[in-house]
């Protein structure tokens, strides 16, 4: 097996996250063009029983989750606060200091069966300017790690249950939107749908947001991640990234009225529970760590997925040959279904050596967090 890297996230790794308790994130706002610093860890938080059940910890069991109501979900999600853009933050240029870092992933090996052999690397390729709009529901999230400290991540639209052909919800990778057991929460935190579709910041390029955002800026309002990736996540993988997945909320900055949904003309369904055996992934993501620079959406037709697996007790990770990098974390992974292209994952990690990525498995905990943030809107 070879060593495990570092999430795709850039710049500063970390592997996946969330599992089966899942934290909503509301938002507070800051002022124009006003960096600041993450809130107070949330360790302690995440650690603290939930007021509705009592939990030690705060860590329920999957059986103890599939008993939750809806007041015990938001009763762990009012525990949490983040802080999102302010409107007109994110410019071209701190997005292009949103640059991936490259720290050096000691050798970990998954030490419990369900693992399959890794697969042969699968060579990404560039989609062709101007982005199809099947692709318009593919972009960039950006956040900062720090004061200042710029980072980037992939992300999809995602059709939202409760509200048919109007979502404003984008599914993206755990370790994107909090750093885990350090108790650090991301800030600042807005998603690009199509960036860069027309080729306009291709190649060192300078151009207007209408150019590299055709759809606009989107500030998340809220998010949901889990205790175990508060818990459980860091910088390489573990057991934490086979529930590396969260949802966000968003709002447009130009306040057309229009949903996201309704402003880049479609969203993905989540498929849940798919069937291994069944699948045919493509991952699309922005990669921006060398060869790639961010600029491009990439995609790998990858096939058939195989398992990873670091905890037997939790569903093995898809795993698909793919040469995208850094950058990709959290960016969508296709199958179709019913004849139309479903949601099945999002990238969490990979090698050093960048031949394959791993993603979780979308299972009922993926389903209940979808259920959540939809009923929470």
């Amino acid at each position: 097996m070879s060593p495990i890297n570092r999430a795709r996230r850039s710049p500063v790794a970390a592997a996946g996250a969330a599992a089966v308790v899942l934290a909503l994130f509301t938002v507070t706002a800051c002022g124009p063009d006003e960096t600041q610093n993450p809130p107070p860890a949330a360790s302690s938080a995440a650690a603290s029983p939930s007021p509705a059940t009592g939990l030690p910890a705060g860590l329920p069991s999957l059986d103890v989750l599939k008993k939750w109501k809806f007041e015990d979900w938001d009763n762990w999600a009012k525990q949490h606060v983040i802080t999102p853009a302010a409107k007109g933050f994110w410019d071209l240029e701190k997005m292009l200091l949103a640059k991936p870092t490259t720290p050096v992933a000691p050798p970990q090996q998954p030490t419990d069966d369900g693992n399959d052999p890794l697969p042969a690397p699968i060579q990404a390729k560039a989609m062709t300017h101007p982005y199809t709009p099947q692709y318009g529901v593919d972009g960039k999230v950006f956040f900062d790690v720090g004061d200042g400290k710029h980072a980037v991540c992939s992300a999809t639209v995602i059709s939202d249950p409760e509200h048919p052909g109007k979502s404003n919800l984008v599914w993206t990778a755990g370790h994107c939107l909090t750093a885990g057991k350090s108790g650090q929460q991301y800030t600042n935190i807005a998603f690009v749908p199509a960036f860069n579709s027309s080729g306009a910041v291709s190649h060192g390029q300078r151009a207007k947001a209408d150019q590299f955002a055709p759809f606009g800026i989107w500030d998340a309002t809220q998010a949901i991640t889990s205790p175990q990736w508060t818990a459980e996540g860091g910088e390489y993988g573990s057991a934490a990234s086979q529930y590396d997945f969260a949802i966000l909320r968003v709002q447009s900055e130009s306040a057309s009225g229009k949903s996201l949904e309704e402003t880049v003309g479609g969203s993905v369904p989540v498929w849940f529970n798919a069937p291994r055996d069944q699948l045919k992934i493509t991952a699309v993501g922005y990669p921006a760590a060398p060869p790639f620079d961010g600029m491009e959406m990439e995609r790998c037709e990858a096939g058939k997925p195989s398992r990873l697996s670091f905890d037997k007790t939790r569903p093995p990770m898809n795993v698909i040959g793919c040469t995208m990098t850094a950058g990709s974390s959290g960016g969508g992974w296709f199958a179709v279904k019913d004849g139309k292209p479903a949601l099945v994952s999002n990238t969490s990690i990979g090698p050093e050596n960048s031949s394959w990525l791993a993603g979780p498995y979308l299972d009922d905990v993926a389903a209940h967090a979808l259920d959540y943030i939809a009923k929470k809107g």
